[in-house]
């Protein structure tokens, strides 16, 4: 059934039955999936017609989805106006569709931000990367906080 729908090739990067992988062989009973750190898993292909299968190769453009948090001091424009700045900046992020970035959810400890950039497949983690890194580093140069989980306790003293 494999052979036949084709639901993948050799070269595609797949999760399917549990497992995630580049498909470096199609047999008849098995496919060869090869590990980002280099296992090879042989999956049953019975197993796999029976499976969800996600092939992140298919498309050529993928989604890359951020959530940053920005203390509840920080002025929102600003958080907004600099990862929309980071973002379209980036020279491997896509104009078209245009970057989404909106405040999303106000958390226990920050205000999150989901920032949603389209990329040619190949640049996914590139882009992933580079992004966090940057955001880290403007935040801190433009004197944003990225808060961490903290809670306030007070003490009430008991008058005998």
């Amino acid at each position: 059934l494999i052979l036949a729908t084709r639901p993948f090739k050799v070269g595609d990067y797949i999760d399917a039955g549990g497992h995630s992988g580049t498909v470096e062989g199609i047999q008849i009973l098995y496919t060869d999936l090869v590990t980002v750190d280099n296992k090879v898993i042989r999956i049953p292909n019975g197993a796999l017609s029976n499976a969800s299968i996600v092939n992140y190769s298919e498309k050529p453009t993928r989604r890359v989805d951020f959530t940053f948090g920005a203390g509840y001091e920080a002025d929102a424009q600003k958080v907004v106006t600099v990862l929309t700045e980071i973002v379209t900046g980036h020279p491997l992020t896509l104009k078209d569709p245009e970057p989404f970035v909106r405040m999303s959810q106000h958390a226990d400890s920050a205000v999150n931000y989901t920032v949603r950039v389209w990329v040619n497949a190949a640049d996914y983690w590139t882009v992933h990367f580079d992004v966090i890194e940057q955001v880290k580093q403007r935040f801190d140069a433009e004197g944003l906080s990225i808060p961490f989980p903290q809670m306030d306790v007070h003490l009430h003293q008991l008058k005998a």
